[in-house]
């Protein structure tokens, strides 16, 4: 039952009895149409009625009127309604549905017969019977505004409801737009029946009720009949009962007042309104009506799920990943905002490269290996070689925005333009880039180089000049164990991961030639965004990069040297079935499949003999990598692979500044953490998973014969700077004390670094050559500052 009305204090005088009807006079009915005019929803249609013969009164010429009656946007009559993408995997499988409004557009047959009659009985029920105006649904409100002095009674048809509806939706999430939509203007008023008047002309009404019904709110973020039904009955609109469309259909009205969930009696009293109305009109039989108000409410009530924060198993990051090559790439959109329109208006099915099972496997591991609540965390990017496929993307803390649960949205396995950080240095991973390059130049797998223990950096070409060590002292580069002391070949200085072998190693083949094979692997800046420096620490790994891009480069190696830029998506759809546009990845033979055979080989031999020996599969295929370890143990890598997968693992501080000694990860303490020790297993764990099962691949190799060494001394130098960090090798060494700080390095300018520094001693026992932050700018403090890259 309604609330009473509060009741008016009485006039002196009045004793409250009931007084005979008071005859009105013309003014008294003047006076009503007046506070009619002022207070009702309708007087814009009323007068529109009237007075569209003289729009001139309202700045409207009847040219205009023509004009504007002929040529109505199509939007009007195919509105281009905001619907859900869903994301999908590889296999199909649902990662996550995303929307600006959640709506799947419907058409009429395939929509609930109940659900079309009780909308049309409770909103408009001569809707088939008048054109876009109602006139006795007109003078009807007038007579009962008049007689209340208020606007209860509204006249809009169902078409013009239908008219404003679309002008919300077109104002998309612009609120002041919503509300200049939304105001009850005279203007307004006449621009919506104007437009009215032609809907009627050119749809039928079956069309305009069929729209009408996927463009409505109905409460809760569900926007149109279908995600309505899903919303509060967990079923199509299609299999509604009749007291299950009557809910709906009431709900039009003010979806908060006649909310189920939070107002559930409103919400029966109102469903029962609305099946009275389809017994009225005979669309329904009273016997039906009466079961229909004895049903309980029967909600199945399912929260709204929207955005990437809903993927499941670790996949939150990927479908990030994929909003952004959306809104970024090209192939969706000539510019920025129309690729956010794409995105926005949706109605999408994304069908992506995500494996499930290699996505299992990799989240597997990075939340094994590591607990969430670890002061470092781990990443791991999975792609297919020779394809660009992305296959997994995992990280060990999960995708959300609580802090308090460990939650991010950063994506560490991306750059930061993608949703990802700033990248992490890759320490020793980045040294076969240069073997690639060294060996696509004609350079033998046999190449021997001095490899003293220590040496200075040389001087070295680079693409616009030469690069000169002017820091006073010069800047050093060193091993990191005082026993690995040459001459070294290939096979055996990449096993060793021995620095000076490979700094040797860059000054003949000449800094640009690196950059250049770098930029062949899809290496041309920064993590970050920072451009390409031609700088001998390079090879050392002082570049801040991706498990992206390094899962990718190793791809190329396993792919025999063809480079694929990254792909994320196989194909889209609309909802209505037309495909959409996808980029696509681009390959080239970045070196030839020569130079892979023997990278293949040289690789080869470091999971074999050198520092990742240990990470051997349970079913004992051949795998390839390279271990790396950056200053200080800030970040620790291991980037393997077979023929068929290439997986990157990162391991350090998600902002770069945990230094991993003396440390627990995952319940387990180090000492310090290496390549091999740390990513090494997360790399072991999420590949035995992944490829259990599949046939086992030979790696393509070629016979580089071992060096016979006739002096074990050879090429000896002096014992270790004392100054310099005590060495460690992979596995750890022995435990030794904090190194005390480099002496002397007076500040000495640089023209391709482009900068003064006394280049700081690198924690893993090397030193920045100039033009790369380090030191303390009075002398060096012995930890590299910023940059730096450890073998191992």
């Amino acid at each position: 039952m309604a609330p009473k009305r509060p009741q008016a204090p009485q006039p002196p005088g009045n004793t409250g009895a009931p007084r005979g009807k008071r005859r009105e006079s013309p003014l008294d009915f003047a006076g009503h149409g007046v506070k009619f005019l002022g207070v009702s929803v309708l007087s814009g249609v009323l007068l529109a009625g009237l007075a569209l013969p003289a729009v001139g009164a309202i700045g409207l010429t009847a040219k205009d009127t023509a004009e504007s009656f002929a040529n109505i946007s199509d939007d009007f009559k195919t509105p281009p309604l905001t619907q859900a993408t869903q994301i999908f995997d590889a296999k199909g499988g649902l990662i996550a549905k995303v929307y600006e409004r959640d709506r799947t557009v419907l058409t009429a047959d395939q929509m609930s017969t109940y659900m079309r009659q009780a909308q049309v009985d409770i909103e408009d029920a001569r809707f088939y019977e008048h054109g876009a105006v109602d006139l006795k649904g007109v003078l009807r409100a007038i007579g009962k505004n008049a007689e209340s002095g208020t606007a209860s009674q509204g006249a809009s048809t169902l078409t013009q409801q239908y008219v404003k509806n679309v002008n919300v939706e077109k104002a998309g999430d612009d609120q002041a737009a919503v509300l200049e939509a939304q105001r009850k203007t005279l203007g307004r008023k006449i621009q919506e029946l104007k437009v009215a008047i032609k809907l009627e002309e050119d749809l039928s009404k079956d069309q305009i009720l069929t729209n009408y019904l996927n463009i409505t709110f109905y409460g809760h973020q569900a926007y149109g009949v279908e995600a309505a039904s899903q919303r509060y009955f967990s079923k199509s609109n299609k299999d509604l009962t009749i007291a299950e469309a009557a809910t709906l259909a009431g709900m039009v009205q003010n979806p908060s007042s006649f909310d189920p969930v939070r107002y559930p009696e409103n919400t029966v009293k109102r469903r029962n309104v609305v099946i009275d109305k389809m017994v009225e009109n005979k669309h329904i039989t009273a016997d039906q009506a009466k079961e229909a108000k004895a049903a309980p409410l029967g909600l199945k009530f399912k929260d709204p799920q929207n955005g990437c924060i809903t993927a499941q198993a670790g996949m939150g990051f990927f479908c990030d990943y994929v909003r952004h090559v959306v809104k970024q790439d090209p192939a969706f959109g000539k510019n920025a905002a129309d690729r956010k329109k794409l995105w926005d208006t949706g109605g999408l099915n994304i069908y992506t490269t995500l494996d499930p099972d290699k996505q299992a496997a990799a989240q597997n591991a990075v939340t094994k290996k590591v607990n969430v609540t670890d002061s470092v965390s781990a990443a791991a990017t999975m792609m297919e070689p020779g394809s660009g496929k992305i296959l997994a993307m995992a990280q060990t803390r999960p995708y959300g925005l609580d802090p308090n649960k460990n939650q991010t949205v950063v994506n560490l396995n991306v750059d930061a333009s993608m949703g990802g950080g700033n990248g992490f240095q890759t320490g020793s991973t980045f040294k076969p880039i240069l073997a690639a390059a060294a060996l696509e130049s004609g350079m033998s797998a046999t190449q021997a180089f001095p490899s003293q223990n220590k040496i200075d950096y040389p001087q070295m070409s680079t693409c616009s000049g030469t690069w000169k060590n002017t820091d006073k002292p010069k800047a050093t580069v060193k091993n990191e164990q005082d026993s690995e002391v040459g001459p070294y070949e290939l096979k055996e200085a990449m096993a060793r991961s021995v620095n000076t072998y490979f700094v040797q190693m860059e000054q003949q083949v000449g800094l640009c030639s690196m950059k250049q094979m770098a930029n062949k692997l899809g290496i041309t800046q920064s993590a970050k965004g920072d451009a390409f420096q031609e700088v001998p620490s390079m090879v050392l790994g002082t570049m801040e990069l991706s498990p992206l891009t390094m899962a990718n480069v190793y791809a190329t190696f396993a792919a025999r040297g063809k480079y694929c830029t990254p792909i994320a998506i196989n194909k889209i759809s609309t909802v209505d079935g037309k495909d959409v546009a996808v980029p696509q990845s681009t390959c080239s033979q970045a070196f030839s499949e020569n130079t892979a055979d023997n990278l293949n080989t040289v690789l080869l031999n470091v999971t074999e003999k050198g520092t990742a020996a240990s990470l051997t599969l349970d079913d004992g295929r051949q795998i390839a990598g390279k271990t790396g370890t950056t200053d200080e143990k800030k970040a620790a890598w291991f980037s393997g692979y077979t023929p068929s997968l290439a997986t990157s693992v990162w391991l350090g501080g998600p902002a770069g500044g945990v230094k991993m000694k003396n440390i627990t990860i995952g319940g387990h303490y180090f000492s310090e953490v290496f390549g091999a020790d740390g990513p090494g297993p997360i790399w072991q764990m999420a590949m035995n998973q992944a490829l259990k099962g599949t046939a086992k691949e030979q790696l393509q190799t070629v016979n580089i014969p071992d060096p016979v060494k006739t002096d074990p001394n050879a090429g000896a130098t002096p014992p270790a700077d004392p100054n310099a960090q005590q060495p460690g090798g992979n596995p750890p060494p022995a435990q030794g004390g904090n190194p005390p700080p480099a002496q002397g390095g007076n500040p000495g300018g640089n023209p391709a670094g482009g900068a003064n520094n006394a280049g700081g001693m690198i924690g893993g026992g090397f030193t920045f050559p100039p033009g790369i932050i380090g030191g303390n700018g009075n002398g060096g403090n012995g930890n590299g500052g910023k940059h730096g890259g450890n073998n191992g």
